[in-house]
């Protein structure tokens, strides 16, 4: 059977995959904690999973418009205006299945064969897999832990060439949880403002799980006024993972391109989750600020825990709920029964097999050398997950 040359240059999700190997564990009653998953263990408030109940009442069961309701992306334009101070109209606004689509939808819109993306790394593992796939190349830009995992516009500027197409940025960032701040977007602005050829798709999906007391979108700056594509959804902050909506806004252009890719392989989004993320935006918000304070005290509990353990070198994420400790000072070292830990691949899988927690490579993010936890899980879980990490370790010679 012949499988097309587009999907073999595709590379698997790790995050998928290490999920996966543990709940084949959990399967075989492996007691296994699994910190591999980027995803909030809250459920979605009472409020939107009512007014999805109530459109099902209202026989929204119907095909819905390529680029979502209207109500919807109405919803989403005064969002963009009241949080962010970015105005973008209803059809500057495309609804995709989740926000992973309609960054996807964008990439394969904008991108040709050979154009070049600027990504700062670590970087979310799919950002890579979608350049590929629009046949695109990747300029990788490192930004370690000594500078907290943020790329520097000096960095930017000297991996720009006459290739240059678009400047992928993620903040808040999945997998470190760095936040850049204003002062830092502005010098990146202030580099890309000169190359009006390069346009920014800004990722702002961990936006409101922020620690740093606010939050400045790319596109409002005025700049890059007409170059910004921001990249959100409801996943997140709403705890609507599984309810799959996303949206770009963006220049129009862009949005019709959008919208016509969408409308040939997987049309509009579903009804019900359009009607529910509507409440989600037009409902009250504590819900968001309770779930980012939980989010928050997690962050202080596992990086207190992390730097007890002598050999992880931990920076303090300033948002998301992750934690990306670097673990090269466990590289060499044998397990007790001799095997020699090479990567920090192995070690991912040493702390499965050992310790039974799941966590991620870095090398799934672009940065061996590291391993990626999740913190969205209860306190008490973290603290026993971060024991059975330190004891593992520890047998480590």
């Amino acid at each position: 059977m012949q499988i097309s040359d587009r999907i073999k240059s595709l590379s698997p999700s790790q995050t998928l995959a290490m999920s996966q190997r543990s709940n084949e564990l959990k399967a075989r009653g492996v007691d296994v904690i699994n910190l591999s998953v980027g995803e909030p263990d809250f459920n979605t408030p009472e409020h939107i999973k009512a007014a999805a109940q109530k459109a099902i009442d209202d026989n929204y069961t119907f095909y819905t418009p390529v680029g979502g309701y209207q109500s919807l992306r109405e919803a989403i334009s005064r969002k963009l205006d009241v949080e962010n101070g970015v105005k973008f109209g209803a059809g500057d606004i495309v609804v995709g299945n989740g926000a992973k689509q309609a960054l996807c939808n964008v990439i394969l819109s904008v991108v040709n064969p050979g154009d070049e993306v600027i990504i700062p790394v670590p970087a979310w593992v799919s950002y890579v897999e979608m350049v590929k796939l629009a046949e695109g190349k990747n300029v990788l830009v490192p930004a370690g832990i000594e500078q907290d995992f943020k790329a520097t516009a000096a960095q930017i500027e000297a991996a720009i060439t006459p290739r240059t197409r678009v400047l992928l940025l993620c903040s808040p960032s999945n997998p470190t949880g760095s936040v850049y701040s204003r002062e830092e977007l502005q010098a990146i602005v202030d580099v890309v403002a000169r190359h009006p050829e390069i346009l920014v798709i800004s990722d702002e999906i961990y936006e409101h799980i922020n620690f740093t007391g606010s939050f400045t979108s790319l596109a409002s700056f005025p700049e890059l006024a007409g170059r910004v594509v921001v990249i959100n959804g409801v996943s997140k902050a709403y705890a609507m993972t599984g309810w799959r909506i996303g949206y770009m806004a963006g220049p129009t252009a862009v949005a019709k391109a959008v919208t016509k890719l969408q409308s040939q392989y997987t049309s509009g989004p579903s009804s019900i989750a359009q009607k529910a993320a509507e409440a989600a935006y037009n409902g009250p918000q504590e819900c968001v600020e309770e779930m980012r304070l939980a989010f928050q005290r997690r962050r202080d509990l596992v990086v207190s825990l992390a730097r007890e353990i002598k050999g992880l070198e931990v920076n303090e994420p300033q948002g998301a709920f992750y934690l990306f400790p670097k673990v090269t000072a466990f590289l060499g070292r044998r397990t007790p029964d001799g095997v020699v830990m090479e990567t920090s691949g192995d070690i991912a899988m040493y702390l499965l097999e050992k310790a039974h927690v799941a966590t991620v490579d870095g090398e799934a993010f672009c940065c061996p050398g590291y391993i990626r936890l999740s913190y969205a899980t209860a306190d008490d879980t973290i603290r026993e997950a971060m024991k059975r990490i330190a004891d593992a370790l520890a047998c480590l010679v």
